[in-house]
């Protein structure tokens, strides 16, 4: 499958307030089960390395951390085949994998919109307790709040998915404000989609190999391998 260039800059904070409009329209994706991630303009780019304060940027995991293999998943809250697999095989890794001790799972965000950057901002914004409840409903309900191309009535979705998860409007309107946090999701999105290749969504690393969208059943054989 031909791939689309990952960003090699971050995008600018800015995106996450104000003027709703998308940054960079989704490109179609070039085959089955994997969204291609779209560039930005160098207009709406900023290099800004070394210039970010990432730390406050937590991975988000489920599962036992001693666990012998761990998978991180690249995931677009705006991606359809990142909605699909988040309710399907997900759930089955959750089961057969997570929730036996053998398998850690991190979810990590790609930004590829500024719908999607909004998204993550309010998933995070309950912090870890109430991350992936939030994810959950990002992923069951995103063609009712992301179908919209008015990005105030975006926003508003958002917020009533946030409100939903137990936040509250202030809460929610400084987390969708906050540009300091959108510049550090972007950079660390950044630095780990050069690290492992990441070039479409969605993608996994599984104790340190990079693959593209799978079956459960390739998952099934990935993680032995990665056990073994």
């Amino acid at each position: 499958m031909k791939k689309t260039p990952v960003i090699a800059a971050v995008a600018a904070a800015a995106l996450a307030v104000g003027g709703y409009a998308l940054w960079s329209a989704n490109q179609p994706a070039e085959g089955v089960g994997a969204t291609q991630i779209a560039s930005v303009t160098s207009a709406q780019a900023q290099t800004g390395a070394g210039s970010i304060d990432t730390s406050g940027v937590v991975d988000m995991a489920l599962g036992d951390p001693d666990a012998p293999v761990t998978i991180v998943e690249y995931s677009s809250f705006t991606c359809p085949h990142c909605a699909t697999f988040n309710q399907g095989v997900f759930r089955q890794i959750m089961e057969n994998y997570v929730e036996t001790g053998e398998v850690q799972y991190i979810k990590r965000e790609v930004y590829f919109d500024a719908y999607g950057l909004w998204a993550a901002l309010v998933a995070r914004c309950g912090g870890p307790e109430r991350y992936h409840g939030v994810v959950d409903m990002l992923y069951q309900n995103q063609r009712e709040w992301a179908g919209s191309s008015d990005g105030a009535v975006v926003a508003d979705n958002l917020r009533r998915i946030g409100r939903r998860a137990g936040m509250d409007n202030e809460q929610l309107d400084a987390c969708l404000a906050d540009r300091d946090k959108a510049a550090a999701l972007m950079e660390v999105y950044r630095i780990n989609a050069e690290e492992y290749g990441i070039r479409s969504t969605p993608s996994f690393v599984i104790n340190g190999t990079t693959f593209g969208n799978m079956s459960f059943a390739d998952f099934e054989a990935a993680i032995a391998e990665a056990r073994d």
